[in-house]
């Protein structure tokens, strides 16, 4: 009961009450003060006046009977106004003071005291007053019994009638006397007491209906809501926004409820994306795959992750450098130390030993916690594990060093290449043995620094494209042309976007490559001997028959007639340009060729080998069919080369003739004699083709005819050489060479070049 008590007192509707209530009240109090004053002294006016009206009437009646001196009429009179209720007393004074005439006879001849009641409204000042005074005629005391009572007195003048023969009073006397009438004031004040309390009663009538019809407002339109409020403000405050209160009003309770209402269901939309968030950062502190924890100015755990709880299962107060360390004192350049001085991020790399015994790595952030003040209570502290990563990095570092001396031991020059710009990154120790540059002096210098100016450009967009190069000519340190195969990947170096060529230096091999083609080169000069000797026979039996006729003519003494002279003259220069061209043809194929490059139409050195063989071919009576294109297009070679390559296939086109005809019917002999010579060109290149009539390509030695020393000759017949330099050579031009059986069941050979 207290409680409720105390609960109410401490209830808006309590305190609006009490207010309205102390409000009410004393401003019924206070119009309740002045009507009662008002009435009381309009009562007591009413009052006074009937007083005054009757000592008037006792003054008007007895004013006869004054004026004959007839006492006993006065007194009677007198007497007979005294018997009226209410009527106290009623006297008549002279100006002495003393009593002439009462309704109380006992007292009739009693001097009253100047001071008295009835004489102190006229004798307060010295001289009395000589005229009625209206606001202290009357007077109000309290009789011997208790009641109040109502006094009026009245003044006697003097008259003319009264200072004659008859009277005693001189006519400066004013005042003769005075009528004092004193009332009783018990019924007056009854009914002002019944007015008063009735007063009194309505006030606290009109105080309690108010106050009931205002708290029963409160209660209904006030207390009723705001306690729903104050219900659903605790259900909110404990996470429950579901509920509404249901309150139909229209007014500022109204707007307040639909605030309460509005602002739960926007609390509750808040709290469920807070839990959501609150459920999702949860589950990152525990599952994030680091160690998280927080710990205060002692070092002491207060929070931590579920992988820092798998890793090192700490107990309740543990530090943080007993569980990371196993140690009983604070490390001593302590990163969560530092953040609690000077309230920033820290990292550092901690490195310790796990309860097992193997070493352990880590990398730690620090983060300052502050509270609403602003102060320092707490340090997150996030290590992430890289244990693994630095054992990775010391066997990376093994296997670099590992790799670095491989790199540096490898035989062939190795350049790292930026891919757009072909800068040397990196080379190894090779390159100072095959072009002579110290490593210090050719990094950051583009690799065209290795080639000759003139082709500097072709080359460097050549390795760009990442195509194998063979033979390519470059220059070294001191200016001496090496050669060199060079082979092209693209790779990443230090995050950039590189080319690795590796150069292997075959400049000695060239030489014994040449050298092996020089040297075939002699031996099929050597084979072409006959047809050669043959060639230059005709010339000179020319040259000789012209000059026995010119020498005959001049012994006989004998005139050579002009044209005749012409005509021998003109034959011999031809017939020694001939012989010329053939020494200077045997002598260029046989001079010692350079890998280079340049435009060529294939037709020309195909036509100078078959001139070569072509008394050779004719003596031996093989037919020769050449289809040639015209207008074929160039491609890049050197046409020496080119001839050596028709050269050779023309020697394996006779031999494989002569070859097959060893075995073949004489019926036959004549009609299988036959090479042919084609060239074409296509969108992909030009062809040329050579083609015999023998017995063709075993299939079970197709596959072996370019290796080299290999041969289907007999012993002594033939080197095994021809082919393979040959494809050697087409190799060097970026050609492809291939063998088949022809339609006439003999070999033949297929080369492709690419367009210049």
């Amino acid at each position: 009961m207290l409680k409720y008590i105390e609960s109410f007192q401490h209830s808006l509707v309590y305190k609006l009450i009490f207010a309205v209530g102390l409000t009410l009240f004393f401003s019924i109090s206070f119009l309740s003060f002045f009507i009662i004053k008002y009435e009381k002294k309009k009562a007591l006016n009413v009052k006074a006046a009937e007083v005054c009206r009757l000592s008037e009437t006792i003054q008007q009646g007895a004013h006869y009977a004054m004026m004959l001196n007839s006492q006993d009429e006065l007194n009677q009179i007198v007497h007979n106004i005294g018997k009226q209720s209410e009527i106290e007393y009623v006297r008549i004074f002279n100006n002495a003071g003393e009593v002439r005439f009462s309704n109380i006879r006992d007292e009739i001849g009693d001097k009253t005291d100047i001071k008295a009641e009835a004489c102190n409204v006229c004798h307060l000042t010295d001289p009395p007053l000589q005229s009625d005074a209206p606001d202290q005629k009357n007077r109000i005391f309290t009789s011997p019994n208790g009641y109040r009572l109502m006094g009026i007195t009245s003044h006697i003048y003097n008259e003319m009638g009264c200072s004659g023969d008859c009277h005693v009073h001189p006519l400066d006397e004013k005042v003769l006397g005075t009528i004092d009438v004193v009332v009783s004031l018990q019924n007056t004040d009854k009914q002002i007491l019944f007015y008063e309390k009735g007063l009194i009663a309505f006030a606290i009538l009109i105080f309690l209906v108010i106050a009931t019809i205002i708290g029963l407002f409160v209660m209904r339109f006030v207390n009723r809501p705001i306690k729903q409020v104050i219900q659903e403000a605790h259900h909110i405050r404990k996470g429950d926004c579901n509920g509404k209160v249901s309150v139909n009003q229209n007014d500022e309770i109204g707007q307040l409820v639909f605030a309460i209402n509005q602002m739960g269901d926007e609390i509750g939309q808040k709290q469920e994306a807070l839990d959501s968030q609150r459920k999702e950062y949860r589950m990152l502190f525990g599952m994030v795959p680091c160690l998280i924890t927080v710990q205060d100015k002692n070092f002491k755990l207060l929070r931590y992750n579920h992988e820092f709880a798998e890793c090192f299962d700490p107990q309740e107060g543990d530090y943080c450098f007993a569980a990371y360390k196993n140690r009983t004192e604070p490390c001593e350049a302590c990163p969560v130390l530092k953040t609690f001085e000077d309230g920033k991020s820290h990292h550092s790399e901690q490195s310790g030993v796990n309860r097992d015994g193997t070493p352990s790595y880590w990398t730690l952030k620090t983060a300052p916690i502050h509270n609403r003040g602003g102060d320092i209570i707490a340090v997150m502290e996030i290590s992430m594990d890289i244990t693994k990563r630095r054992m990775l990095e010391q066997e990376v570092f093994k296997s670099e060093t590992k790799y670095r001396a491989i790199f540096n031991h490898i035989p062939n020059p190795l350049f790292v290449l930026d891919k757009a710009t072909l800068e040397i990154l990196d080379c190894n120790d090779s390159v100072k043995t095959v072009y002579g540059f110290e490593k210090e002096g050719i990094l950051h210098h583009t690799y065209g620094r290795c080639f000759d100016p003139d082709y500097r450009d072709y080359w460097i967009e050549e390795i760009k494209t990442c195509k194998a190069l063979n033979k390519v000519r470059q220059i070294d340190s001191q200016g001496n042309v090496i050669y060199a195969d060079i082979r092209v990947s693209p790779s990443e170096y230090l995050g950039k976007e590189v080319l690795l060529l590796t150069a292997t230096d075959i400049t000695y091999r060239l030489k014994a490559e040449q050298q092996l083609i020089q040297a075939s080169k002699m031996t099929t000069l050597g084979e072409m001997a006959t047809g050669v000797a043959h060639e230059l026979n005709q010339p000179l039996s020319v040259i000789k028959t012209a000059s026995n006729f010119l020498l005959k003519k001049v012994k006989h003494q004998e005139t050579i007639a002009d044209n005749i002279m012409l005509t021998m003259t003109e034959e011999i220069d031809g017939q020694v340009d001939r012989a010329a061209k053939i020494i200077n043809h045997m002598r260029e194929f046989g001079h010692k060729s350079e890998v280079t490059s340049k435009p060529v139409q294939v037709n020309i050195p195909l036509e100078k080998a078959f001139e070569l063989f072509s008394r050779q071919l004719e003596l031996r009576e093989i037919k020769v069919i050449k289809t040639l294109e015209k207008e074929l297009p160039m491609i890049m070679a050197d046409s020496n080369r080119l001839e050596q390559i028709f050269i050779n296939l023309l020697i394996n086109a006779r031999d494989a003739i002569e070859g097959w005809i060893a075995t073949d019917s004489a019926d036959s002999y004549r009609n299988k004699k036959t090479i042919w010579l084609r060239t074409y060109s296509d969108d992909n290149g030009v062809c040329i083709e050579v083609e015999d009539s023998g017995s063709g390509i075993p299939a079970q030695v197709s596959d072996k005819i370019f290796e080299p020393f290999f041969t289907t000759k007999k012993v002594g017949k033939g080197t095994g050489l021809g082919l393979s330099i040959s494809y050697g050579i087409v190799q060097d031009y970026d050609g492809t060479i291939r063998v088949t059986n022809g339609e006439q069941g003999g070999a033949r050979f297929i080369i492709r070049f690419p367009l210049a």
